[in-house]
């Protein structure tokens, strides 16, 4: 009588990364009592990866890290545990060009806000193919608007926690959307320029960078942070500060930025037309995509004499 065959492990594709394992999407679930579902209770990040190599991500496992200490939340991973399980998930998926989100929530427990009723954080990893944004967003902008939605108050719930609860945002993008804009941006209880529903925001004006600082209550995005880097670099001048829409206005460049987008040029703010893409905006995509390209050589050869 012939042995049966012994069966190997099928690597999961297209799958997610659930707690410690792969699983496929379509077994990539949680509990309905997950604190996460029910009151938005955890943090997340998003990634970007170029052929196989994700961008700044200490930088962003940092950041996730940070965001989770704020909330008392502990992570049931290392910084490198993090980053192995990223890299497990997209070469699982056989992706080099990806969009990557971390979530952490609270995890499953009874009904109630406290946090000690959920004994262990859920953790999901997934990595989506990106193909980058049309070439004609880039050439000639896209529309953003100025919404009445309010940035949340920064000592109700400080901006440096990428947190689950997205409402505001989406209450945001919703007004943009009905305005047939691209992008919200949102102005905080003040009435200064905040940040949008996933971007930062800069103008130009008298050859001047301008951008909303820190203390308005923003997110340190890490691509902000690489954008004025840059503009150090190619000397021009910046000014971080408080700023109203109507600067925005008289502005004679604007364009948005996240880690997706990375510079993207804006040709309309609410119904006010901003000139095309102009010089300091392409200077500085110019010089963000050079910024990537070293980061990627510079991880690879990295790599190499590891």
């Amino acid at each position: 009588m012939k042995k049966k065959a012994h069966k190997t492990h099928r690597q999961v594709s297209n799958g997610v990364y659930l707690n410690n394992r792969l699983v496929p999407k379509s077994k990539a679930l949680i509990s309905v009592f997950d604190h996460g579902f029910l009151y938005g209770d955890g943090v997340y990040e998003t990634l970007r990866a170029y052929r196989g190599v994700v961008f700044k991500i200490d930088e962003h496992i940092e950041r996730l890290f940070r965001s989770a200490s704020m909330i008392g939340l502990k992570i049931p991973k290392t910084h490198d545990g993090i980053k192995k399980a990223i890299y497990k998930t997209m070469t699982a998926n056989k992706q080099k060009d990806a969009y990557i989100r971390i979530s952490i929530s609270r995890g499953e427990g009874p009904l109630g806000l406290d946090p000690s009723l959920c004994p262990k954080p859920t953790l999901v990893i997934m990595s989506n193919p990106l193909k980058g944004y049309p070439k004609h967003y880039y050439q000639k902008g896209m529309k953003i608007a100025v919404v009445r939605t309010r940035r949340n108050f920064r000592n109700s719930l400080n901006p440096k926690i990428k947190s689950l609860n997205f409402l505001n945002n989406i209450l945001a993008k919703i007004e943009a959307k009905n305005r047939g804009a691209f992008e919200a941006v949102m102005l905080n209880h003040k009435g200064y320029l905040a940040e949008g529903t996933i971007s930062n925001i800069f103008f130009v004006k008298n050859g001047i960078l301008h951008t909303p600082g820190i203390d308005v209550g923003i997110l340190d995005g890490i691509t902000r942070r690489i954008i004025l880097k840059c503009a150090k670099e190619l000397k021009i001048r910046t000014r971080q500060g408080k700023f109203r829409r109507e600067n925005l206005f008289s502005a004679q460049e604007v364009f948005i930025s996240n880690t997706t987008l990375e510079v993207l040029p804006v040709s309309h703010v609410d119904n006010r037309a901003i000139s095309k893409p102009g010089r300091i905006t392409k200077q500085l995509h110019s010089a963000y995509k050079e910024h990537v390209k070293d980061y990627i050589k510079g991880y690879v050869s990295h790599a190499r004499t590891c």
